[in-house]
């Protein structure tokens, strides 16, 4: 480019009243040169990588090229061309070498003045390392973005996230490259200017405080294994209740299961308490805890009627004669009369309803037998007697556990009064209105 210039000056020179103009309209028509090859470089550039590339990536059965291709990595090594083209060129208006080594020469300094544009060069090398410091930084994002995307297609992407140390990586390389924007922009050093920042360490913490604390927390999440993407996590303090989405180092989102994006401070997971719903999952069951509550006035001694009529039950009518067999042979070892029923052993029409249950739920196709399986009473209230179903569900998912669990309580309130038991009931006010009438 310098010998272009060179012809040019020499030729706008030769032209009759143009002496004047033939340095400024030489520098212009090689700058505009340069920007016109630089431009045809780029083209040429990129159409050959995405043909190629693209050609490449989608013969090969490996996913990693189309990640590249995806995260627009060749376009940006297309980039790299004009950049150094500019770079390499950019010093078409200085003089030559011996020239600028000697410039305090009286013959030299007049040879620059009418020939040469010193400080042009300068400013275009200048503005070429930026750019190319630019294109640098769009390089490597891409690539961090590209290992990501890799990384994500591996199976040790489900239990250790990487994105928070990716954009740990990307924002020291952005304030790297800042720095060296303003050194060549400013010709300064960059280290003066990496030792300036030391005095601004306390305010970067400040403003870099999430950052940090959530670099930190990505770092115990993973190390732990407490929590990764798909998990079903539920954080009271911030109304979470669903599935993490996204990990990144300053937050963690959750899709609740009304379709709403609950985002959460990254720290917070360390150190608030949340539940992770990941080794119910892992446990192959699903718990159903819940109670029903009987009404203690409905508790009695099982008669013989009642006796007879649950030995008709087939679930329980092993069970009913062969406890009624074991209680007749205590009393009758401890010589009780039939009339002082108090003082020994009977049957209870709440105890062979747990019994009920307890049969029922060992024969639930859905239930899950190797798991906790309780069937007990809980402290009695006001609110009556509880008795408390503790079991696991084979099924997992939402919709199907719900379901399985309301067949079971359908059952179980259906079958209430054939033990001759009453459900606890609060009085509603059609309760109140007819005992009013009642009694009127």
């Amino acid at each position: 480019m310098q010998y272009f210039y060179r012809f040019l000056l020499d030729q706008f020179r030769a032209i009759n009243g143009m002496e004047s103009f033939a340095k400024p309209l030489s520098a212009l028509a090689t700058f505009l040169l340069i920007s016109l090859i630089s431009y045809i470089a780029y083209v040429i550039a990129r159409k050959f990588m995405l043909y190629v590339v693209h050609r490449v990536a989608a013969k090969t059965e490996t996913t990693w090229d189309d990640i590249l291709v995806e995260n627009k990595v060749f376009k940006g090594v297309a980039n790299l061309v004009p950049a150094l083209i500019f770079f390499y060129s950019a010093n078409f208006a200085g003089p030559e070498t011996a020239i600028r080594l000697d410039p305090s020469l009286a013959s030299n300094a007049e040879l620059i003045a009418r020939d040469y544009y010193p400080f042009l060069d300068e400013v275009l090398i200048t503005l070429s390392k930026v750019y190319l410091i630019g294109i640098g930084v769009y390089l490597i994002n891409a690539l961090l973005n590209s290992i990501l995307g890799i990384y994500n297609t591996t199976q040790y992407a489900a239990t250790r996230p990487i994105k928070g140390y990716l954009q740990l990586i990307k924002i020291f390389i952005f304030c790297m490259a800042g720095i060296l924007m303003i050194a060549y922009l400013f010709k300064k050093d960059p280290w003066d200017l990496v030792i300036g920042l030391g005095t601004m360490a306390a305010v970067l913490l400040l403003i870099f405080k999430d950052t940090i604390l959530g670099f930190v927390a990505s770092i115990q999440l993973s190390a732990n294994n407490m929590v990764k993407l798909g998990d079903w996590v539920t954080v009271p303090k911030h109304n979470a209740d669903g599935t993490v989405i996204d990990i990144t180092l300053n937050t963690v989102k959750v899709q609740n299961w009304d379709k709403t994006i609950a985002t959460i401070p990254t720290y917070s997971l360390v150190s608030e308490s949340f539940s992770n719903w990941k080794g119910m999952e892992e446990s192959g069951g699903r718990r159903i805890k819940r109670s029903v509550l009987i009404d203690v006035n409905s508790i009695k001694f099982c008669d013989e009627a009642m006796l007879n009529r649950f030995e008709k039950f087939d679930l329980i009518r092993s069970y009913v004669l062969e406890k009624e067999k074991e209680l007749r042979e205590y009393n009758k070892q401890r010589n009780l009369k039939d009339e002082d029923y108090i003082s020994g052993r009977h049957q209870t029409n709440v105890g062979i309803f747990r019994k009920y249950l307890e049969v029922y739920l060992r024969q639930h196709p859905n239930v899950h037998q190797e798991m906790t399986f309780l069937v007990r009473q809980l402290q009695p209230s006001g609110k009556g007697l509880p008795i408390e179903i503790y079991v696991f569900s084979k099924e997992q998912e939402w919709a199907k556990y719900e379901a399985i669990q309301s067949d079971i309580f359908d059952h179980v309130f259906a079958v209430i009064p054939e033990f001759e038991l009453r459900v606890f009931q609060e009085l509603s006010g059609a309760d109140i209105s007819k005992m009013v009438n009642k009694y009127s």
